[in-house]
Formats: C-alpha cells, structure tokens, sequence
C-alpha cells in the first residue's frame, strides 16, 4: 500500500477517472454537487498549485485547516497533502491554534482563525455552486476567486509528506473497521464522521466513492440511499 496520500487519490481515480468520486449533500440548503475523479483532481491541482505559486509553500510547512466535511474541504486536504504539507486543524483533535504559513477557514469559523498566526489567509463560503464569500472579512482571500486563476495540471511531490504514512494506515485500519471494500458506495453523515480520515482517506484507500451529507435529514435518508445506489452506510 502507497505511503503518499497523493499516490493513494491517484490509485482511487486512475481506473475510470468519469465515475463519481465524491457527491456532497447539504440538506439545509439543498445543494447537491457531484464531483468525478477528474473534476476533484482539478481542484487539487489547483489548490497545489496555489499553495506553491502564490503562498511559496515548501514540503514540510504547516496548514491550517479549520473547515468541516465538505467537497471544496476535500479538494484543499488533498491539495496540500499534493504539495507535502503537513496539516493542522482538519481532525478533531487537532484544533489547537498554530503558527502556520496559510490558513484556510470557513467564514463561521474566521473569528476562531484570528488565534491562528498565519501568512495567508483564505477564506470559504462553502455556498452552492462553489460560490464566493459574501462579505470577505479583512485580511482574508477568497479560496474560490483565487484558486481559479491556478493550473489544472500539477504533479505531486514524490516524497511522503511528513503525515503521509501515519494518515495512509488509519486510512486502511479505519476502512477495515468501517467495512468499506472496493467499489462501495459510501454514505456518510458528517455531522457523526468529521474526521477526514473516515469520510475522505478511508473510502479512497478501499478505492469506494463517497455520498457525504451535512445537516442529514433523517426522512431522506432512505430515497437518498436508494437514488445513490448506496452500499455503506457511516450513520
């Protein structure tokens, strides 16, 4: 099994790069946002490049991440884990404010982000239609309106990241104790699996797809998984 989450998204995709990936449901607004493996790379790569051109991140440097269970959270995960970077504040019990080179924040959580010493701030709206911030907080970028003007093309740093091996075998471990197997469909309620190791990493370790819902609404659950063609089910 690869070491490096960047070979792990490759391997995910690298059969049929068309089929769905990753589809985001927010029951409180309505949105629904499929995403293939070819449409997710291109974020990545975007973020990545990003990260390097305009931020001048190294292998090794620290992020910030304080973003919830989201398609565009997925996207920056894996775009810096592309550039080697090693990330804080995705898990749970990584919310510890620290010096990092750029910070990526929801605008909910901007307030929480000023006990974040950072260099570059970017800011998420996490709207339908990958629309941007409203109202930008000073001091913030928007994530959206800035990663468009990026490459759809970059290719990852050979070496492991300094998180790489230790998030590859929780991938695995957690995939075997979730009962998630090549080619499942798994459907995800963010709200009870907020750790990206569970709603992201794993299912692309076992090469399965993902349905991640926020705000899931108990009476749709039954059609949702029906429609999606779900096999898994982390409710």
């Amino acid at each position: 099994m690869t070491e490096n989450i960047s070979g792990l998204f490759a391997a995910a995709i690298a059969a049929d790069p068309t089929r769905p990936l990753l589809t985001w449901y927010d029951d409180a607004t309505g949105d629904r946002t499929e995403l293939s493996g070819a449409t997710l790379a291109n974020w990545v790569a975007k973020t990545a490049n990003l990260l390097v051109d305009s931020v001048g991140l190294a292998p090794g440097d620290p992020v910030g991440v304080l973003l919830p269970p989201h398609w565009q959270t997925a996207a920056v995960l894996l775009g810096c884990w592309s550039t080697g970077s090693a990330v804080s504040g995705a898990r749970p019990d990584e919310s510890a404010p620290q010096p990092v080179e750029v910070l990526f924040a929801s605008v909910d959580r901007v307030g929480e982000a000023t006990a974040w010493s950072a260099g570059d701030r970017y800011a998420l709206a996490l709207a339908p239609l990958a629309a941007p911030v409203r109202e930008l907080p000073p001091g913030w970028a928007d994530y959206v309106i800035e990663v468009r003007g990026h490459g759809d093309h970059f290719t990852p740093y050979p070496a492991a990241g300094p998180q790489d091996p230790v998030l590859a075998d929780l991938a695995a471990q957690r995939g075997a104790e979730l009962g998630i197997g090549a080619g499942d469909r798994v459907l995800v309620d963010a709200a009870r699996h907020p750790d990206p190791v569970d709603w992201l990493l794993a299912p692309l370790a076992a090469g399965a797809s993902t349905v991640l819902c926020g705000n899931l609404d108990p009476a749709r659950l039954a059609d949702r998984a029906a429609a999606e063609k779900v096999t898994v089910r982390l409710t």
